[in-house]
């Protein structure tokens, strides 16, 4: 949630959030005027209340007194029914506000004002024409969109024999490699509650993006009916310390985790329909951070390197983009891309985000900590990336091993994965 001290900061964003601001602070300002009306009118009650135990009950003055005391007392009850509406539309429009971006975030509308940070490696040459990784998953019987339609409908697909083993292997070599980076492995459950969502940010604003369960309730089955299934694991890892207290000298904490992904794209439609970009199923290692408010930008620089280690790894060539204050997910107060070269589309494409939220997923989701023991708690910092998306990197493989006789070669680091398979043939 957004701290209301930086509610004019979050105007770097643009004018999109301009009126849902001035909305915010027509309430907030509503909010304000009762309260002060409820306190004056209850230190009238007060005053009255003490008037009328000085004087005699049966005198002329006790009835006008009392008189006063009964209209004083339903005003405030009046009040206190309209602060309590405005208090709630005053917190649903605090949740439908996005985080406030960086200092150090560039101005922009959108991609294309994105500063690129810097890039490893070289793009791929080819004595050919690089195929598209649709093309090629089809031609070497591996990749099988028309079973997953089949089977669910569109952009599900089924893996075939080494794109299965590949999925295997790169999430098993990911969770490796962080782990011996100091993080601790977790393996969260794919189901998720609203509280959940809203925690991190993904509710109420995107549930149309979501997968939501319909669940029978009653003794044989799950309690609770509002249940969807997780969009990443973040917000499973995240979730893990909701209504928790960090004491002195517990922060930093770091985690990863594998989970299978579920988005709706509700708004994608058109969009990177062909092959494995944009599945509603999907596969990621995600990476969480807990961390104190004055580490959390050296942090984030950990964080991102991290998830290139993984790239660098496996050879293939990425740049590192900055995201500008208009391509800003709606929680983030700053964002790292890690856009992967796709030699078959003659392109760069996204293949992690690494983010800090500062305070505003821990505000939603009520985490806090103690700087010294004793102190009040107050809420840390929250920070995710995705260490790495495995469909996508599948994807890069494909396309920037891809060998003229339409074979592909297994990156060096990953063969101990795959029982030393060095080339994926037909």
């Amino acid at each position: 949630m957004l701290d209301p001290s930086k509610m004019d900061e979050v105007l770097r964003r643009g004018e999109a959030v301009s009126a849902a601001v001035d909305a915010w602070k027509t309430l907030d300002a509503q909010r304000r005027r009762l309260q002060g009306e409820l306190d004056g009118l209850r230190q009238q009650r007060n005053t009255a209340n003490e008037k009328m135990a000085k004087l005699d009950k049966k005198g002329p003055d006790f009835a006008a007194a009392r008189d006063e005391m009964k209209a004083l007392s339903t005003k405030i009850k009046t009040d206190e029914t309209e602060l309590t509406k405005v208090e709630a539309d005053w917190e649903q429009a605090l949740l439908g506000l996005p985080n406030a971006p960086h200092t150090s975030v560039p101005a922009g509308s959108d991609e294309s004002s994105n500063p690129v940070l810097h890039t490893w490696g070289h793009k791929p040459t080819f004595a050919f024409q690089p195929k598209a990784h649709w093309e090629i998953g089809e031609q070497l019987g591996i990749l099988d969109f028309e079973a997953g339609a089949k089977i669910t409908g569109a952009r599900f697909t089924v893996l075939r024999g080494a794109a299965s083993r590949l999925t295997r292997g790169l999430i098993n070599y990911m969770l490796d490699l962080h782990v011996q980076a100091g993080y601790d492995e977790i393996w969260p459950p794919a189901v998720v509650r609203r509280a959940s969502l809203r925690g991190t940010g993904q509710l109420p604003k995107f549930e149309q993006d979501l997968f939501k369960l319909a669940i029978p309730t009653g003794p044989d089955h799950v309690a609770d009916n509002d249940l969807f299934l997780s969009p990443t694991a973040e917000v499973q890892v995240t979730n893990l310390y909701a209504d928790h207290i960090f004491e002195a000298g517990e922060l930093p904490r770091r985690y990863c985790a594998y989970s299978a992904c579920f988005r709706a794209e509700a708004g994608a439609h058109g969009k990177d329909t062909r092959g494995l970009i944009r599945q509603h199923q999907f596969d990621k290692v995600e990476l969480v951070k807990f961390v104190p408010p004055e580490s959390s930008y050296g942090e984030l620089e950990a964080l991102r390197q991290d998830a290139e280690r993984v790239l660098q790894g496996l050879g293939l060539h990425y740049r590192v983009v900055t995201l500008c204050t208009g391509d800003l997910s709606f929680a983030s107060a700053k964002t790292y891309d890690l856009e992967v070269w796709l030699p078959g589309q003659d392109t760069y494409r996204e293949i992690s985000s690494c983010s800090n939220f500062e305070d505003f997923q821990a505000r939603r989701a009520k985490i806090r900590y103690r700087a010294q023991t004793g102190e009040k708690p107050r809420p840390c910092h929250t920070l995710n990336g995705s260490g790495i998306a495995v469909g996508r990197t599948i994807v890069a493989i494909l396309e920037q091993y891809q060998q003229a006789d339409g074979s592909v070669l297994v990156p060096a680091a990953l063969r101990p994965y795959l029982g030393g398979l060095e080339r994926i043939t037909k």
